[in-house]
């Protein structure tokens, strides 16, 4: 068997001795050109910066922003390119592409005979690798040293990159008009498709142009119609190439009549520009992202939401410019996905008189009662009320702190439920300190941050005395409609999303919410025809009238509705039920006519931990009496009892007495010291004592503190630890 072997043996062996050399020669340039090619080397993508396509949920494009350069420029894989385009750019460019080194002979030869021989018109006989070379280097390529130049480029481009990635590099870099640059560019801005989607007339037409990009296109920006019908020449030069292109596709003759019909591009002035400052503010994101690397992102927003709220938004401002609302912000948070769906940062992006170009979703301000609920919410998810306890709206004195309600008035006993939609400030400020975590340890450990400690905002907090950012404020609204759970908001830029949290129980964000569904009886004139789509909503108004706001939830989203100036000037018109309420009653309206949207909030009480029960009227507390009505109730969370809050006895002065006068003798030694003494029903251990807003001390209730007054008028405030107070004037007279 190995003799049979040995004769071919001996064959290979004669031939490898004879051409030894030259096959080491060839397996050494394989290896130079295969170590070239797999040396680290910057790709051609890198080589220009890039557009940004950002497209909406339906990939509908919103804008395509400049490069940094201020060029039209996309990348586009060469994979998602349309095929008819790949051919026929082959077809009109360099019909040899694969098969020569970077530069084609007889290209060159013809070019040289007719350009300088024949005299006729230039040409350059470069392939699309020596034009890609062109672009990518400043090279003067009209005389021969410069073209020579090239060829040495392109044969570099060849060497280090493969067919592919030049060809791909090619149709992404090719001039198309004006600043516009690369087939998926062009495509986006002419045809208003991506490239991957074009029929043939229109692949055909694209590969034409980049020959002579300014003659054929040098009007598509200038025209500020939506349209414009191509030129002669450039239909002639689609013509011709299609005529070529027959020869190859004879299967595409059927299609002749569409190269009759006139085709229309769309000018650069006409380019989307949708959503300016949801757009940008994605844009910023990807800058500081550091780009994205296919130049194409997907946002969570919906154009036709996007339009709606727009539109609202303008005819709003229209019709009550007279009374000073000239702008307004508002965002839209799908619950289900927590997608910011529209966003409009101010009624008009393009008036400079109101500063349209901020953006007002993110700016800080003060949010009025927006933050009430969520201490009603934390009061309940800790067993502290239910939605019937009655609570105090009475004058109390927190310290140097003596609230008021917006109308001035105190109601008495009234029950949480209409504390909260009723909007009184005494009630909620209360409950805030009752609570633990009280409301800034909640809102600031669930994202707030508020960039003060908590001491510096004090009971204030209560009332919108801390300034947040309606996006920060849309995400609590939107934990309460998804039963407690904490998300983060998604715009499709944010892949890193934060694990969900549940920061309240679901039965408290779930009966918070049903709370806000009962509007004011004196506000029904714009929630009315409301009444198919349950919406739950709480008003804000900012102390001294500079910020108007509305918060709300209805079927799957949550809107946040703001009117105001951005530069914090005040209007008595920004009261929040009166002014932003309206609009958002009709954003939700126009939301709903468009969507036809469906209550995803009440149902699902049926499947939480909560009973209704019986109320006792006149106590708030669950229990046999006469007059009772029914309340939702958290069973082994809720109080049973009367809470201490719903029949509150204001702690009693006993020493000083109102109205009496001491004397401070200057003749004795021994000053004048008065007992502070006091009776306290509620049996409160603590009992803080105040001259005006000064502390004097802290006293035990059996333990009177002894002061020593300067003369003149003195107001003594007593307060307890739940906030009641009591309040005595006396005065101290000098004896001379």
């Amino acid at each position: 068997m190995a003799a049979a072997f040995r004769p071919m043996l001996d064959i290979c062996a004669r031939f490898l001795r004879r051409w030894q050399n030259w096959i080491a020669g060839a397996l050494l340039v394989l290896a130079v050109l295969l170590g070239v090619r797999l040396w680290p080397h910057q790709s051609l993508q890198s080589w220009k910066p890039s557009s940004v396509a950002v497209y909406d949920d339906h990939g509908r494009l919103l804008r395509l922003a400049l490069a940094s350069d201020d060029r039209y420029r996309l990348w586009v894989p060469l994979k998602d390119m349309s095929p008819q385009l790949i051919d026929a750019v082959l077809l009109r460019e360099d019909r040899w592409y694969y098969w020569h080194p970077g530069f084609n002979p007889f290209g060159l030869l013809r070019g040289v005979w007719v350009t300088y021989v024949r005299h006729g018109r230039p040409q350059g006989g470069s392939t699309i690798t020596m034009q890609l070379a062109r672009l990518l280097w400043p090279l003067n390529t009209r005389s021969p040293l410069g073209k020579t130049r090239q060829i040495v480029r392109a044969i570099e481009l060849e060497l280090f990159y493969s067919k592919q990635q030049i060809l791909e590099a090619y149709l992404n870099y090719a001039p198309y008009g004006r600043n516009v640059e690369g087939a998926g560019a062009a495509s986006l801005v002419y045809f208003s498709k991506p490239v991957g989607a074009l029929t043939l007339p229109e692949a055909l037409t694209l590969a034409v142009v980049p020959q002579d990009p300014i003659k054929h296109f040098r009007n598509a920006g200038d025209n500020s119609t939506s349209v414009i019908i191509i030129s002669r020449r450039l239909t002639a030069s689609r013509d011709r190439l299609y005529a070529r292109w027959l020869r190859g596709h004879p299967e595409d003759a059927n299609l002749k009549p569409l190269f009759a019909l006139s085709m229309t591009i769309r000018p650069l002035s006409a380019l989307p520009f949708e959503a300016p400052h949801a757009v940008e503010q994605i844009l910023q994101t990807q800058r500081i992202a550091g780009g994205s690397a296919d130049a194409r992102v997907t946002t969570t927003l919906n154009l036709d939401l996007q339009h709606a709220l727009e539109r609202q938004i303008i005819h709003y401002i229209a019709r009550n410019n007279a009374s000073g609302i000239h702008n307004a912000s508002a965002i839209l948070i799908d619950t289900r996905d927590m997608g910011v769906k529209a966003l409009v940062g101010s009624a008009n992006y393009f008036d400079r008189a109101l500063q349209g170009q901020v953006n007002g979703t993110l700016a800080r301000r003060s949010p009025g009662s927006t933050l009430k609920p969520f201490i009603y919410a934390l009061a309940m998810d800790q067993g502290v009320i239910h939605p019937n306890t009655l609570l105090d709206d009475d004058p109390a004195y927190f310290a140097e702190y003596r609230p008021a309600n917006f109308d001035g008035q105190f109601i008495g006993k009234v029950s949480a439920r209409d504390a909260l939609v009723l909007s009184r400030n005494i009630p909620a400020i209360t409950l805030n300190t009752k609570i633990r975590p009280d409301l800034y340890d909640f809102l600031q450990k669930s994202g707030a941050a508020f960039p003060k400690p908590k001491n510096y905002y004090g009971l204030s907090l209560a009332v919108g005395g801390a300034e947040i950012d309606m996006r920060t404020l849309a995400r609590f609204y939107a934990m309460l409609a998804n039963g407690g759970s904490l998300q983060d908001i998604k715009d499709g830029t944010n892949p890193h999303i934060a694990p969900n949290r549940m920061v309240l129980s679901p039965e408290a964000a779930l009966l918070t919410v049903q709370m806000l569904g009962h509007p004011p009886p004196d506000r029904l004139d714009f929630t009315a025809g409301s009444a198919e789509l349950p919406i739950y909503w709480k008003t804000g108004t900012s102390s001294g009238f500079h910020d108007a706001w509305t918060a709300g939830i209805f079927g799957p989203y949550v809107l946040i509705v703001w009117t105001g100036h951005f530069d914090g000037s005040p209007n008595p018109a920004f009261v929040g039920v009166e002014r932003a309420a309206p609009l958002f009653f009709e954003l939700a309206r126009a939301l709903d006519a468009q969507e036809h949207l469906h209550d995803l909030i009440g149902p699902a009480l049926a499947h939480r931990n909560v009973s209704m029960v019986d109320i006792c009227a006149s106590t708030g507390a669950p229990g046999k009496c006469a007059a009772k009505q029914p309340g939702w109730f958290i069973p082994g969370k809720s109080p049973i009892a009367t809470p201490v809050s719903a029949a509150l006895t204001p702690p009693k002065i006993l020493s000083p007495r109102d109205g009496i006068s001491y004397v401070a003798s200057h003749q004795s030694d021994e000053k004048l010291q008065i007992p502070l003494k006091a009776e306290d029903p509620k049996g409160q251990d603590t009992l803080f004592w105040f001259d005006g807003t000064k502390l004097i001390g802290v006293a035990e209730r059996r333990s009177p503190l002894l002061w020593t007054p300067d003369p003149g008028r003195h107001t003594i405030h007593l307060v307890n630890a739940s906030g009641q107070s009591a309040t005595e004037t006396i005065t101290v007279m000098s004896a001379e």
